[in-house]
């Protein structure tokens, strides 16, 4: 009932509602026309087969046998009657039947509903909304970073220029606003200038314009923009966006990170200030076969095993967790105590193969820049002899094709990083790769969520997707560098000390047993970082914990510890 104002403003105001409405009365007034004529008709007809009728019979003859009813109680009984009750019959169904359905649809319903549709779609935002962070161009990413954003209690807003897919979006339960990204009154609309951030991630003309176009509102509020070309970067820094991201080529550094077995040195994925997070295999180093307590990793070097990576599955470790042959052990530590743990493990298993990359799109070259400006020597396995640069580097061929990953050499190479934008043709390759070599390790790209199990269940020893990796890295600008995606699922984050944890030691917190999640350091401002915490540490207030556990452990963190209440 709250839409019905504004649809009848719109059927005065919009000129083709009223062209619309003015069509369907003339063909009403026809129609009207039309029955009048054939009862006048009907009445002359039946005064000369000598029978008598009023004006309502003959009104009722000529609906009835217009709209086909026919009941047969009124009757001609000449044939010039009855090719009148033909003529009758047939116009009815042209008009009647056909044409008036269609013209009330086209003139009536059809604009009633889109006006009802319009009505329905927000245009504007409460004048009091502040705070809030504004996303464009819905996708993946965009359906990640909502759902991130909710979890960390931030008001949202998507702009959507196309009105059909405005309401799409608003009937899946998505706050959006209707507003073309080059119009300065959307910015206005939308309280732009009182957002806590705006991020452009279409293609680079478009964000182009419409940072340059949200900057003649305010110059204050934040903005990242997306660019997929390197030239844009400049451009769009110039048009006033406080940050660009190439996140095809930040995923493509992601994926090079994560590569092991070149050597048994721990593989630094991440830093909090001074504490550090990397990866390590055991196949063939000492450690394999023991559990965890007879590693004694913690007194011998100092690191802490934080998590454990069995294909694709992290795992809380527990003292007594045996590590295996493809156990991957994340570990938590100060430069110094990684250092030491290299000097003791690092000098097992060396390789000298090149790392295999399939695919030579953007994500994979960025992949392999990365492992150039490490020392990892590198093949590309692309079917595309246009994006081929060197015969050094490239190998030209089809990545499906045994005889190419032969000459890229897949007998020998440590590790493949699985590149394309296509799911199915990922998950195609992370199975028949992990057929040629059991034990090699295999990293993914995934560009839906939903494909991620999959890829781990194909074999996939680690996948990181396109959404998860972009909407991370906007998180991480909001809330200040508190977030580190690890893997898929899996995030190091920090937060502030509540009322609940205050002054209870970490053995006291139990926030291992209620939320899943680990402390892995804690920085204190009168304590400096304590890497590593013992389970006696106390918790003071203006301490903060640097945690480590899967999404689902962060939110149930946040709703246990950070909101006080239960999950």
């Amino acid at each position: 009932m709250k839409f019905i104002p504004s649809i009848v403003a719109y059927f005065f105001e919009d000129k083709t509602a009223k062209n619309n409405i003015l069509a369907l009365l003339k063909f009403l007034l026809v129609l009207v026309g039309m029955m009048v004529l054939y009862t006048l008709a009907f009445h002359g007809l039946m005064v000369m087969e000598g029978q008598e009728h009023t004006i309502l019979d003959g009104l009722y003859w000529t609906a009835v046998t217009m709209s086909t009813l026919g009941y047969g109680d009124i009757t001609f009984h000449t044939d010039l009657g009855r090719m009148f009750s033909v003529l009758v019959l047939l116009s009815g169904v042209i008009f009647l039947l056909v044409m008036l359905p269609f013209t009330f649809i086209r003139f009536f319903y059809a604009p009633w509903l889109e006006a009802h549709n319009k009505a329905r779609t927000p245009r504007e935002l409460q004048k009091k909304t502040t705070g809030h962070v504004l996303l464009s161009n819905f996708d993946p990413m965009i359906a990640n970073l909502v759902e991130k954003l909710k979890q960390y209690n931030y008001p949202y807003c998507i702009l959507v220029p196309d009105q059909q897919r405005a309401l799409e979006l608003h009937d899946q339960g998505y706050r959006i606003m209707l507003g073309e990204l080059d119009d300065l009154d959307t910015y206005r609309k939308a309280r732009a200038d009182k957002a806590e951030l705006v991020l452009f991630n279409n293609d680079d003309h478009t964000n182009t314009n419409a940072v340059f176009t949200l900057r003649e509102l305010s110059q204050s509020t934040q903005v990242i923009a997306t660019a997929e070309t390197l030239e844009s970067l400049d451009i769009l820094q110039m048009a006033g966006a406080s940050q660009v991201h190439q996140f095809p080529v930040m995923l493509g550094q992601a994926l090079a990170r994560r590569v092991l077995g070149v050597s048994m040195h721990a593989n630094v994925i991440g830093r909090f200030g001074d504490l550090l997070i990397a990866e390590t295999p055991v196949m063939r180093t000492p450690l394999e076969g023991k559990k965890i307590i007879e590693s004694r990793l913690r007194e011998t070097t100092g690191v802490n095993v934080v998590g454990i990576w069995e294909r694709g599955s992290f795992k809380i470790p527990h003292p007594d967790m045996r590590i295996g042959s493809n156990t991957v052990l994340v570990l938590a530590g100060s430069q110094e105590q990684l250092e030491k743990y290299d000097e003791i493990y690092g000098i097992y298993n060396l390789s000298f193969d090149p790392v295999i990359v399939l695919g030579g799109g953007r994500v994979g070259r960025a992949a392999a820049d990365a492992l150039a400006e490490n020392d990892i020597d590198y093949r590309i396995v692309e079917k595309s002899s246009r994006i081929v640069a060197s015969k050094e580097k490239y190998i030209l061929g089809n990545a499906a094709d045994f005889h190419t990953l032969k000459r890229a050499g897949i007998d020998k190479a440590p590790s493949i990083i699985i590149t394309t934008n296509n799911d199915d043709l990922n998950i195609y390759l992370t199975i028949y790769c992990r057929k040629l070599r059991p034990k090699m390790q295999i990293i993914s790209r995934a560009t839906r969520d939903r494909s991620v199990s999959k890829l781990h269940q194909a074999g996939a020893d680690l996948v990181m997707s396109y959404a998860s990796m972009g909407a991370n890295s906007v998180i991480n600008y909001i809330k200040g560098d508190n977030v580190l995606m690890v893997a898929e699922g899996l995030d190091i984050f920090r937060e502030k000390v509540t009322g609940n944890l205050h002054d209870k030691s970490l053995e006291q917190s139990n926030i291992r047993m209620k939320s899943g999640c680990s402390v892995i350091a804690i920085d204190s401002s009168g304590r400096g970082t304590i890497i590593n915490p013992e389970p006696d540490t106390r918790l003071q207030d203006g301490d903060e914990l640097i945690l480590i556990g899967t999404s689902e452990a962060e939110k149930k963190f946040l709703c246990t510890f950070k909101n006080g209440n239960k999950p």
